[in-house]
């Protein structure tokens, strides 16, 4: 079968489409044809270190992706052969303390596709049934191949860890990317309030014909003074990032007192200024977040079936044109996701 597959680090040059052994299905395991796959940037960062992820050379890349299934065990009672479906990227082991009450992503021992094994940027993958999940009937494998990743970390971030309202307001740091921009949708289909930024006018432009409510360009305005002329001096209820230490002081001064900051990353570096006084004083609450679970996955495919949400493509490629995709996102210049179809 064909893949994109690692053989070094470094830039694109290490990144080869090519013939790799096909995978054979065990049994509890899906056999699924792959159709489209969504970039992540840990998709560049496997390609450009992988330091401190255990994998092993050649590695195929890609996280989640939408897809057919091919061969399925006879007795498995929720999927069958032909059946269009997504695929959630962390295999777990099923048997530490944090899998047996049903979050996989803490898993001791987590295994994720296109990091710690071969991802999903071939011809075909064979996953654990658990991993599989039939796609919502509107939407496009384009579509459906952004909902593994991006979507399902928005999902947990907004409604497991933040635990918006409809009366809340959310802030939402660099609308432009992928974790952001589903942030924005699902708030605003949440009927949240939702503030965004971005360093763009023109993103800040498709984000509010997409639904929110403000924008703030944060080249051109102090991010929290914006916020808390928005909002008569409150400040809000909750912070959606991933910048990390560039946007943590200004994340920090735009909640409301007992508000709560989610975070998925930190791109511009982990270690910003603690703030620890106004953290006590205010009560505020920072929480760490990751992907998401079995059961958040199935209830975003759920929400989304329900609200018609269709998630933002920014640009499509194939996948003999692997290395322009992987620079588009790495340009930073997208409005929404970058995907790959095989």
């Amino acid at each position: 079968m064909r893949a994109a597959y690692l053989v070094g680090h470094g830039k694109n040059d290490v990144v080869r489409v090519d013939e790799r052994p096909a995978p054979v299905r065990l049994p509890g395991e899906v056999l699924v044809r792959m159709h489209t796959v969504s970039l992540n940037r840990v998709d560049l960062y496997m390609r450009d270190s992988g330091a401190g992820i255990t994998h092993a050379l050649p590695q195929t890349l890609g996280l989640d992706g939408s897809g057919v299934i091919e061969a399925v065990d006879a007795g498995e009672p929720l999927l069958k052969a032909g059946q269009r479906v997504v695929i959630h990227p962390a295999i777990a082991c099923n048997h530490c303390e944090f899998c047996q009450r049903g979050d996989v992503v803490l898993c001791t021992s987590v295994r994720y596709l296109g990091e710690h094994r071969d991802g999903t940027l071939s011809d075909w993958i064979s996953v654990p049934a658990q991993n599989v999940f039939p796609m919502p009937e509107h939407l496009s494998f384009e579509e459906g191949a952004t909902l593994g990743v991006t979507y399902l970390t928005a999902w947990r971030m907004l409604f497991t860890k933040a635990q918006i309202k409809p009366w809340e307001t959310v802030l939402i740091f660099g609308v432009g990317g992928g974790v952001s921009l589903a942030a924005l949708q699902l708030a605003h289909l949440a009927s949240a309030r939702t503030i965004v930024t971005s360093r763009d006018d023109d993103k800040l432009n498709k984000a509010l014909a997409l639904g929110a409510d403000h924008g703030i360009n944060g080249t051109m305005q102090d991010v929290a003074k914006a916020v808390h002329k928005i909002t008569n001096g409150r400040g809000v209820d909750v912070v959606i990032e991933n910048v990390g230490q560039a946007v943590w002081a200004s994340a920090m001064k735009s909640l409301v007192r007992g508000g709560r900051l989610v975070t998925c990353g930190a791109t511009t570096g982990d270690q910003p200024p603690a703030d620890l006084r106004r953290i006590f004083i205010r009560q505020l609450q920072i929480l760490g977040s990751t992907l998401g679970n079995f059961q958040e996955f199935a209830d975003l495919l759920k929400f989304t079936s329900e609200k018609q949400l269709r998630p933002v493509i920014s640009d499509r490629f194939s996948l003999d044109d692997i290395h322009a995709a992987l620079t588009c996102l790495e340009s930073g210049e997208q409005f929404g996701k970058v995907v790959v179809t095989l």
